[in-house]
């Protein structure tokens, strides 16, 4: 909370590479809608990656750890005026400067009311803020679980406000070893998202014992500290900023492997969708998937974007999800 909501103040004060790591290039639909943001949201801005999932049309979202509130109004957009956007963050003083442009952006994007509402509040105690289950379709968060200490219970949270096949699309800092008691504690390096992150063998394990589906990498990149003193201090440990999906899929939707073919046409994506590192779905064209990757799409709000059918035409081994 001291450390952004005090002592750092817009990105340049940031003393890592770390929260400023880009996930991919983003595409115009996105470019334009981040030109229409305020700029103090956007000075306050401190997440890493990329956390804009696809197919958002009237989406209910939350947005975990929302900080300056710089993704909740991009998304406010993305989603439409039927849509809503929910930011929850600790830290009191970034919540006070998103609560403060509600009506700007209403204003700038020609709605009549607001679609987003902000609350402070911790990421692993989402119902002290009164947020029902299974209220969303899509939770995201950026480069913010790796500041709360009990990372299987923010997954735990998030599960439970998850609609049914809804999606958790979250970036976050990933770690090659488990870190020493030295590095938990740097008070410097906690701030800058390295010293909480995530071992990442131990977020696959945390996520089936919620009840996710295994998780699907995104993108990932590797970081660079580019500070001498704490470079020192971290030694051989490495660390990448990776993005992830996850998936509430009901049990038995999906028995086996299958067939799909991309409809086309959701926003952004109307010919391609690189849905993961491992799946690209070309509009028309017939991919074989894996039974994850089949129940995801069944389920999920992708359902009506896909022709999906049983079976498969390859006989080879199918890469999974994960």
């Amino acid at each position: 909370q001291d450390y952004y909501g005090k002592e750092l103040q817009k990105t340049e004060d940031l003393k890592t590479n770390a929260c400023v790591t880009s996930a991919r290039p983003l595409s115009k639909v996105v470019r334009d809608a981040l030109e229409r943001i305020h700029e103090e949201v956007v000075a306050r801005y401190f997440g890493c990656g990329l956390v804009i999932p696809e197919c958002l049309s009237s989406c209910r979202i939350l947005d975990l750890g929302c900080g300056s509130g710089r993704d909740c109004y991009l998304l406010s957009q993305l989603v439409g005026e039927q849509g809503h956007i929910t930011g929850i963050d600790m830290t009191e003083g970034q919540i006070e400067v998103a609560k403060k442009h509600i009506a700007y952006h209403r204003d700038k994007f020609g709605y009549r009311k607001p679609n987003v509402e902000f609350f402070h509040g911790y990421i692993e105690k989402l119902g002290d803020a009164g947020l029902a289950d299974e209220s969303y379709d899509i939770v995201i968060s950026n480069c913010v679980i790796n500041l709360a200490p009990d990372k299987r219970a923010v997954l735990q949270e998030a599960f439970r406000v998850l609609k049914p096949g809804g999606e958790m699309y979250f970036s976050d800092v990933y770690t090659s070893q488990r870190l020493s008691e030295t590095i938990r504690k740097h008070r410097v390096l906690w701030g800058e998202c390295l010293a909480g992150a995530l071992y990442w063998r131990d977020l696959y394990s945390i996520a089936e014992e919620v009840g996710f589906s295994p998780p699907c990498l995104v993108t990932a990149s590797p970081i660079t500290i580019s500070n001498k003193e704490l470079e020192g201090i971290i030694g051989d440990c490495r660390f990448v900023s990776a993005t992830f999906r996850l998936f509430k899929v009901l049990g038995g939707s999906w028995a086996g492997p299958g067939q799909v073919i991309y409809n086309g046409g959701i926003v952004g994506h109307e010919r391609e969708l690189v849905f993961d590192a491992n799946f690209t779905f070309k509009e028309g064209e017939v991919v074989d998937v894996d039974a994850e990757m089949a129940a995801i799409l069944q389920s999920s709000r992708f359902a009506d974007e896909f022709l999906i059918r049983a079976g498969r035409a390859n006989s080879a081994a199918l890469q999974s999800c994960c």
